[in-house]
């Protein structure tokens, strides 16, 4: 089994390398979200232990990426934080599975396992629906009942993030974060612009589905 490891820490890294060898896995170790992005082409790996905090990029950017790219390599997440938020976050940018520090080795490697058994990850072979609207992840192909939604690039990712999270509220910051891979600042009249040409495309000539603003939360899809 081919695993690549993406820790910056360099001990940590190094200790992980020795002990999945020792098991008789294939390992590929980096120590940044650039040489991650780079390595981790489709089928190359069997899987991808990802740590959250990298000096270029955050994991979770880096998980979320590699899913927009169609790189279903399942992934386990590494961080020192435990939150819930954190752990959900995880799965919704298309982690298979999250394990806090610290770990035993042993959990690790049960887990690992347990991804690779499920196979590719699913992320991508799902069709995300919300109401009368499909968006399918694999083909980029959008329909509202049953009549076909011309988006550009951007106007799919920020509907796909809107759907990934259906009735609540997505805030500005995780827009930029999600569909510009950008902080919030800078980014605000954009966030705007493209949050009214959305508004239109499914008001308008639709009508079952409508994109509310939420006063201080940011925006969320609400069936009619």
């Amino acid at each position: 089994m081919r695993v690549l490891v993406v820790e910056d820490e360099a001990g940590t890294r190094g200790l992980l390398e020795r002990a999945l060898r020792e098991e008789l896995f294939h390992v590929e170790g980096v120590a940044d979200a650039a040489a991650a992005e780079s390595c981790a082409v489709p089928g190359r790996f069997d899987a991808i232990i990802l740590d959250v905090m990298l000096p270029d990029r955050d994991g979770f950017s880096v998980c979320r990426r590699l899913r927009t790219r169609g790189v279903d390599t399942p992934i386990l997440l590494l961080t020192g934080r435990n939150g819930l938020a954190d752990r959900v976050r995880g799965l919704d940018v298309g982690a298979d599975d999250y394990l806090a520090k610290p770990f035993a080795f042993e959990e690790l490697l049960g887990r690992l396992r347990a991804v690779t058994r499920r196979g590719r990850s699913r992320h991508l072979q799902s069709l995300l629906s919300y109401g009368p609207i499909e968006l399918d992840q694999q083909s980029r192909r959008v329909t509202v009942d049953s009549q076909p939604m011309i988006l550009s690039n951007t106007e799919f990712r920020l509907l796909h993030s809107l759907m990934l999270h259906a009735e609540t509220p997505v805030s500005r910051d995780e827009l930029a974060l999600h569909v510009w891979d950008a902080g919030a600042g800078g980014r605000s009249n954009v966030i705007d612009v493209y949050i009214r040409r959305l508004r239109r495309k499914l008001d308008e000539p639709f009508g079952t589905c409508s994109l509310e603003t939420v006063r201080g939360a940011g925006y969320r899809l609400r069936e009619q």
